[in-house]
């Protein structure tokens, strides 16, 4: 973060919900140490723990206070928001596979979730909403590389709920001038990251022998380093040319999960071999078989560009791993 978003950010109000998962407790470090009070909401559940913003030092986790709960109460959704004047909205079921077998679930916390998070911001007067989407409401890429206008394609029924929760954000814009921006990252990666996501699954599988389970190898995917997906939100809630507007966050390069293993391998120095599994197979219709970004209109309404190299990203990614590796069931099929 530059010293000038630091100055921005210094002193303000944040709800972050998500706010102990990987991308969301990125971002509310990065807040609490430039100064922000964070709000950062966490699902409840029985251990009472808040994710990874129980491992922040003391002096970043004096400018954050967790409220547990669960987005799918509009009450604790409003007490949580109640004083705040900007919303980042993570909060999400984001396991495709896991929407297989839960789509009701998913729906329920995806939509339901966003339009509790989107009463609470219009009835309160919160000045700016930021909304995570997903690149996979687009679906297979029609055309490359993909900009904001090309057609959301719901090839499960995680990409469904996430786009009915745009389209949730594009109304009260529309309706209730709520200031909302929708933001669309693509394949975010790097530490924390949970093993339901490839690079994880890659990089702890290679770590712990010379054999690694995977899915279809063939499909393309455009990855981007946490560090830049957190600049783009913190640049989304700042910038008054964002409002109302849906934006991509991706590097414009793509790579097959095929050539991802092989990158992995080559950085860890291993040799391994890949074995294709059914199991870990998306449904032929809901396969994704590409993405690869169109960055251009976060460059120009964010002064926002990616910074970090997929090689870059992944060593950074594989060191944490390294040091984490009790966090993960290593070859267990994560959904």
């Amino acid at each position: 973060m530059t010293g000038g978003q630091e100055a921005i950010w210094a002193g303000r109000s944040v709800f972050v919900s998500g706010a102990g998962g990987f991308i969301g407790s990125h971002l509310v470090e990065r807040l609490a140490r430039a100064g922000a009070r964070v709000t950062a909401f966490v699902r409840y559940t029985s251990s009472g723990r808040a994710g990874f913003v129980d491992e922040f030092d003391p002096v970043v986790g004096s400018e954050i206070e967790v409220v547990l709960g669960d987005l799918r109460d509009e009450d604790a959704v409003r007490r949580a928001i109640d004083g705040v004047d900007t919303v980042l909205h993570l909060g999400a079921l984001i396991g495709i596979p896991y929407s297989y077998v839960h789509p009701r679930e998913t729906a329920d916390t995806n939509i339901g979730g966003t339009l509790n998070v989107l009463l609470s911001a219009r009835d309160l007067d919160v000045e700016r909403v930021v909304l995570a989407s997903s690149s996979e409401v687009y679906g297979t890429a029609r055309r490359v590389p993909i900009d904001e206008e090309h057609p959301l394609q719901a090839q499960s029924p995680y990409s469904a709920s996430k786009i009915a929760a745009d389209k949730l954000g594009e109304s009260f814009a529309a309706t209730f001038s709520t200031p909302v921006v929708v933001l669309r990252p693509f394949n975010t990666y790097g530490p924390r990251q949970s093993a339901r996501a490839v690079i994880p699954t890659i990089v702890t599988q290679a770590i712990a022998g010379d054999e690694v389970v995977l899915g279809n190898l063939l499909p393309t995917r455009d990855f981007t380093y946490v560090a830049d997906t957190v600049d783009g939100f913190l640049a989304a809630g700042s910038s008054d040319a964002a409002v109302g507007r849906v934006i991509n966050l991706g590097t414009g390069n793509e790579i097959s999960i095929g050539d991802l293993a092989a990158l992995i391998a080559e950085i860890l120095g291993r040799e391994i071999s890949i074995r294709q599994q059914n199991v870990r197979m998306r449904p032929g219709d809901s396969e994704v078989e590409r993405l690869l970004s169109d960055n251009r209109l976060a460059r120009e309404l964010l002064g926002w560009e990616p910074k970090t190299s997929l090689r870059e990203g992944l060593a950074a990614t594989i060191e944490w791993i390294e040091r984490n590796m009790s966090n993960y069931r290593v070859g267990t099929h994560e959904i």
